[in-house]
């Protein structure tokens, strides 16, 4: 991964959803497709995310630095958005619930935005998952999902962390948080929805967990050195 400035960002060909007149109209720009290209940043500090890019909006939440498991929280970053009076925001996908949550915050509280060029695709009725890198498919498996009443989350999400060890096998080697949530939020911490791999790998293919995806322990090592942070996970 790397980290790219502002103004790369906001000047790559195409991505442009607005224009400004004069340097006084607001602009918006795409900076992330979630596909090929997408961008996120760690939060600078708990600023506060707003409905729109408007101080006087409503206020639905703010950032936070850590994740439930205590790692570093990242923001998947979807929009910037400077207004007329040149303060630049930036539209974010929010880890919280409900499920689909976008907000908007100031460009300040976030640190520098870092790209990745992948894509995990999570098919719940054929029970498999693949991972793209720049639309090129180079890794796929077989997975377990949320088993009727406990269904995995439909939507689009991204990958907000990658934890190694536990003090159980049943998440097998290695697991991914996304920005997803459970049904079930009295799981531990909150109901993040991971991916991660199994002590019951007879189980896979099938519906058969409370939200999480299952991977067999060896797909789920490879999936490790291929997928970063910030990977979006479009679930459907």
């Amino acid at each position: 991964m790397k980290t790219v400035a502002l103004a790369l960002a906001v000047s790559v060909a195409g991505v442009a959803a607005g224009s400004a007149v004069g340097g006084t109209s607001p602009m918006t720009k795409v900076i992330s497709n979630e596909t090929t290209l997408t961008r996120w940043a760690y939060p600078n500090e708990a600023g506060i995310v707003y409905a729109s890019p408007d101080p006087a909006a409503h206020r639905m939440a703010r950032l936070h630095p850590y994740t439930e498991d205590g790692r570093p929280e990242i923001y998947l970053a979807l929009r910037l958005r400077t207004d007329a009076g040149g303060e630049s925001w930036v539209q974010v996908r929010l880890p919280m619930r409900p499920n689909g949550l976008l907000g908007w915050v100031r460009r300040d509280e976030l640190g520098p935005l870092h790209t990745v060029v992948t894509q995990l695709r999570v098919n719940r009725g054929t029970l498999r998952a693949t991972l793209y890198r720049r639309g090129r498919a180079i890794w796929s498996s077989r997975i377990g999902v949320g088993k009727r009443g406990t269904s995995t989350p439909a939507g689009r999400f991204y990958v907000r962390e990658k934890l190694t060890k536990y003090a159980s096998p049943f998440y097998g080697p290695i697991a991914f948080g996304t920005s997803a949530y459970s049904h079930l939020s009295e799981w531990p911490r909150g109901g993040v929805v991971g991916i991660h791999g199994t002590s019951e790998p007879e189980l896979i293919p099938g519906r058969v967990s409370h939200g999480c995806i299952r991977v067999p322990n060896g797909a789920i090592r490879r999936l490790a050195r291929l997928m970063p942070l910030g990977t979006p996970v479009l679930i459907r």
